[in-house]
């Protein structure tokens, strides 16, 4: 999806089969874009990153951002930690492996 992922901080974030947080940060890294998931209520005190590669579509009007993963997929997805580097090659390395390989 070619489009400004900073915008959306603040957004509500759907997966396909429900709601799962709020976009928390938005993150650039050799022209590679991710968004930082607050899984707040659903699994307190968590963050997810994203990649904006799973965006499947943006509803602006109700600034909801829908992604193309299940609750499960996300659930399972590598920890994102406040303050870890997140411009780290290694961590997105292992996030991208992640969701590349999540039809396994």
């Amino acid at each position: 999806m070619a489009r400004d992922m900073a915008g959306l901080v603040g957004y509500k974030v759907e997966a396909s089969d429900g709601h799962i947080g709020r976009i928390d940060k938005h993150s650039e890294y050799v022209g590679r874009q991710f968004v930082v998931v607050d899984t707040g209520p659903w699994i307190f005190g968590r963050n997810v990153v994203v990649p904006a590669s799973l965006v499947a579509r943006v509803d602006d009007e109700n600034e909801t951002v829908h992604i193309s993963a299940t609750k499960d997929e996300i659930k399972g997805s590598p920890d994102f930690e406040s303050g870890q580097h997140d411009d780290d090659v290694a961590v997105i390395r292992l996030i991208e492996q992640y969701y590349a390989n999540r039809h396994m």
